[in-house]
C-alpha cells in the first residue's frame, strides 16, 4: 500500500463495474476484496519485471483489474503493457464457470480425471448443449444445429456427443471412449468398470467407519454433515442401494470380490473405494 497505493484513487476504483455494481446492490464488500484490484495490478507489474510479461488475459469480469495493472506498469516503470478480455463464460442459469464458483473444469488430468471431465460435459444443462458444442468442439455447424434440435431423451445423445468431442480434443479418443464406457456401465447398466474413479483409503478408515465419513474422505461430499443430509434426502447409495442413515457403518461384506465398494452421490457422482 505504501509503495503503490499512491497510484490508485478511490474515485477511479469506485467507477469500475466490479465495485460499482456491488455497492449499488448494497452487497457487502470487504476491504480485502476492494484492494484485490491493487494486488492483482502489482502481480502484473512484478511479472512484467521478472518475466517480461506484457499481456494479461482474463474474462470480462477482470477488465477493471487488468486495466489497473496496465496503468500501474505505465506509471511506475514507464513501459507499455496490454490486456485482453473475452466474454465471461456462464451456464444457462447465469452462473460463472470458474473455480471460485465451484465450476472449475481443470484441463490437467491430475486435477480432473478424463472420466470426470467427460461427466462434466455429459451433465450440462439442456439449454447449454448448443452453446457449448459451438464453443468447445470443432463439430460442423450443421451437425451442431441437428443435435441442438433434439428433444426429450434425444438431448442425452447430444450431451454424449459433446462429452465425446470435448474429451477427445483434450485427452484423446481412447480416453473419451473409456470414460463413456465407464459412465454407461455405471449409470445405464448398473455395472462396475475399471475406468471409474477409484480412491484408496486405509482399511481401518473404511471398515467399521460411518458411511458419511467414508463418503467425505472419498471426495463425494465436502463434510460429514453434507453426507448425512445427502443420505436423508435419498441421494446416497452404497453398491447401488440407497442408504438413508449417514451413521450406517461399512461392513466387510460391503466390499465386493474385486476389493472395492461403490459409492454414489446423487445421479452424477460415483467413486469406487478400495480399502488397503
Amino acid at each position: 500500500l505504501r509503495e503503490y497505493g499512491t497510484h490508485f484513487t478511490i474515485n477511479r476504483m469506485l467507477a469500475f463495474d466490479s465495485v460499482k455494481l456491488r455497492l449499488e446492490r448494497e452487497q457487502p464488500m470487504t476491504f480485502l476484496e476492494f484492494n484485490y484490484m491493487l494486488m492483482q495490478s502489482v502481480d502484473f507489474l512484478e511479472l512484467n519485471r521478472a518475466r517480461g510479461c506484457t499481456l494479461q488475459m482474463g474474462g470480462s469480469d477482470q477488465w477493471g483489474n487488468i486495466v489497473s495493472g496496465v496503468d500501474l506498469v505505465r506509471r511506475v516503470d514507464h513501459k507499455a503493457a496490454f490486456g485482453l478480455t473475452t466474454p465471461l463464460l456462464t451456464t444457462a442459469s447465469g452462473g460463472k464457470m470458474g473455480k471460485t464458483a465451484q465450476g472449475a473444469v481443470w484441463l490437467n488430468a491430475e486435477q480432473l480425471s478424463p472420466y470426470d471431465y467427460w461427466q462434466f460435459w455429459r451433465n450440462v444443462d439442456d439449454a447449454d448443449v448448443g452453446k457449448f458444442l459451438r464453443l468447445f468442439t470443432d463439430l460442423p455447424l450443421d451437425e451442431i444445429a441437428r443435435l441442438e434440435a433434439l428433444e426429450g431423451a434425444g438431448i442425452n445423445d447430444a450431451k454424449k456427443t459433446l462429452a465425446d468431442a470435448a474429451t477427445t480434443m483434450l485427452h484423446g479418443a481412447d480416453a473419451a471412449a473409456h470414460a463413456r464406457g465407464a459412465a454407461e456401465a455405471a449409470f445405464e447398466q448398473g455395472r462396475l468398470s475399471v475406468d471409474l474413479p477409484t480412491v484408496e483409503l486405509p482399511r481401518e478408515e473404511v471398515i467399521g467407519a460411518m458411511i458419511a465419513a467414508v463418503t467425505t474422505k472419498a471426495g463425494l461430499t465436502a463434510s460429514n454433515g453434507e453426507a448425512r443430509r445427502l443420505a436423508q434426502g435419498g441421494g446416497l447409495r452404497l453398491n447401488d442401494e440407497a442408504i438413508a442413515d449417514g451413521a450406517r457403518l461399512i461392513e466387510p461384506g460391503d466390499v465386493n470380490a474385486d476389493g472395492v465398494l461403490k459409492l454414489a452421490a446423487g445421479k452424477k457422482k460415483i467413486v469406487l473405494v478400495r480399502p488397503v
